[in-house]
């Protein structure tokens, strides 16, 4: 028992499901990310990819197997007409308001894109857009009812 005795123990269990605004957070966390690593690269003139596996049909064989594929990425960012950085933040296809009727930030360039894409992925993951992610989520699937 004397190695197990510098380690705080605890009877916590794993929750059954995540709390559905929790996991709005983390899917909107990890887009920015990517959209942070995407920046980067573009920073330094490399490619980033991230990886995701497709299942496809062998035609030969008709069997089905899952191959690794790049996931395509679109930059959330565009040049404005003065020439500056701007970024809308989405949830799926839909746009989050980060202020009421602003839905983008803008930058004078690309190592303040970063640093605003970090800001807001601090802010996602505070709870601060909580509200704004749970209207684009009702909006998409309003969307997929009809």
């Amino acid at each position: 028992m004397s190695t197990l005795d510098g380690l705080k123990l605890s009877t916590a269990k794993k929750p059954a499901h995540i709390p559905q605004v929790v996991f709005r957070r983390n899917k909107l966390s990890n887009k920015l990310w990517e959209q942070i690593q995407l920046a980067k690269s573009q920073i330094d003139g490399t490619t980033f990819a991230v990886k995701k596996f497709r299942t496809v049909k062998d035609k030969e064989t008709g069997l089905r197997k899952s191959v690794e594929v790049n996931k395509r990425l679109r930059e959330w960012w565009f040049k404005n007409e003065q020439g500056k950085v701007c970024v809308a933040i989405k949830y799926g296809s839909q746009l989050i308001e980060l202020a009421k009727g602003k839905t983008s930030v803008e930058v004078d360039n690309a190592q303040n894109l970063i640093r605003a894409l970090e800001q807001i992925k601090i802010a996602v993951e505070q709870g601060e857009l909580d509200t704004q992610i749970a209207t684009a989520s009702g909006n998409l699937r309003r969307a997929f009812n009809k």
